[in-house]
């Protein structure tokens, strides 16, 4: 039987040809039958990519070859089966993770410029007993629905690109002169977070190193996490251990859950939490033209 694996992965580093590695990537990827997600910029690499175990060695194997992502770190997950990555892309992209803002980022051979300072699993548990930390999350808000850090501040924000609007409302003025940690899936998107908040007057500013990910290898369910982690594969949710707790609650009938399924208008790309019996009848998210006629005012 076929064992899976997901590679969850990212580098900050100058690219002089990001269209050769684009093309050096998905010819790699087609080679090894890998399905998946890769951007690639002048800033570096972001991807996922899933597939049989011996073809994801091949894949992790023959990138680190490339001596700008020698020192990658990546994350290796359990996969179920083809159906986590149907399909492969590959592109290139002015930002990795679309903020809106590749104005603010800099990098060098050793990463983003600026950033927050990088915290271990073990370093976060240091510093949560020294101060009185807030942990700030970098997902988008339905992410946080089924799994957050305990206490955390969750932006209301729907994509990557809001959060330039959610800093700058003064929401969060309060929080400048306190330690923050923010944190997501991986570690990527507060690569980049973590420079927009310093760069706005955030004093001090802290990274979750590898993210959610690394935490929850380390820690598993027995730290300070909570709930499943939302994914962006045919996994759609994972947990760390079988003694995960359940904190989201069905859009429908508030049923606990950690289900998330894409709302039935297929032309919106809303996630929210349903329950398996709730997911059977094909529920619309009630937000923007998903909510029903009858439903309107």
């Amino acid at each position: 039987m076929a064992v899976y694996k997901v590679l969850l992965y990212y580098a900050f580093t100058p690219l002089v040809d990001p269209e050769a590695i684009r093309l050096w990537q998905r010819d790699l990827c087609e080679s090894l039958g890998l399905g998946g997600r890769i951007l690639i910029s002048g800033h570096g690499i972001n991807g996922t990519v899933g597939g049989e175990l011996g073809a994801v060695k091949k894949y992790w194997r023959k990138t680190r070859e490339y001596a700008p992502f020698k020192d990658i770190d990546f994350k290796w997950s359990e996969g179920r089966d083809a159906t986590d990555f149907p399909k492969l892309s590959v592109k290139v992209r002015d930002e990795l993770v679309g903020f809106g803002v590749p104005h603010e980022v800099s990098v060098d051979e050793n990463g983003v410029l600026g950033g927050g300072a990088h915290l271990t699993p073990e370093e976060l548990h240091q510093l949560v007993e020294q101060k009185e930390v807030t942990f700030f999350d970098g997902r988008n808000k339905w992410e946080a629905q089924i799994g957050r850090f305990k206490n955390a501040v969750v932006p209301d924000v729907s994509t990557s690109h809001d959060f330039v609007r959610e800093l700058e409302s003064g929401k969060y003025d309060h929080l400048k002169d306190q330690p923050v940690v923010t944190y997501c899936t991986g570690g990527i998107r507060c690569e980049i977070l973590s420079t927009m908040m310093i760069n706005r007057g955030f004093s001090e500013v802290y990274q979750m190193k590898g993210g959610i990910v690394r935490y929850g290898q380390a820690f598993g369910d027995s730290g300070l996490w909570e709930g499943a982690l939302s994914v962006f594969d045919g996994r759609k949710a994972v947990t760390f251990t079988p003694d995960a707790e359940i904190i989201g609650r069905c859009t429908s009938c508030g049923v606990g859950s950690s289900r998330m399924e894409n709302c039935a208008n297929l032309a919106c790309r809303t996630q929210m939490v349903v329950c398996d019996s709730c997911a059977q009848d094909g529920l619309l998210c009630h937000e923007g033209s998903c909510v029903p006629q009858k439903a309107r005012v």
